[in-house]
């Protein structure tokens, strides 16, 4: 799955924390945020702070990807550099 928007990374966690069994009081608690963070970055917050989405990512197990090697389809990759330029643009 390729990331383009932060709704697209927060479709991805949100996938990833049901499919695992997580609510996502379990989930915040392994970050250590509050439940009310999970809930705005499954819906594509796109202010959410990188150290605490990459968190989540490991929490979840999930690897990212810069590249154009393959990747194996039960390993999803997330496109971070999509995910900072589009950051970047609505900051502006």
């Amino acid at each position: 799955m390729r990331i383009r928007t932060p709704a697209d990374l927060g479709a991805l966690i949100r996938d990833h924390r049901k499919k695992l069994g997580l609510d996502q009081a379990d989930l915040a608690r392994r970050i250590g945020v509050s439940r009310q963070w999970v809930i705005e970055i499954e819906r594509g917050h796109v202010r959410a702070e990188l150290g605490l989405v990459l968190r989540a990512l490991d929490a979840l197990a999930i690897r990212l990807s810069g590249g154009t090697e393959s990747v194996s389809e039960t390993v999803p990759s997330v496109d971070i550099d999509a995910i900072v330029a589009a950051t970047r643009k609505t900051k502006r």
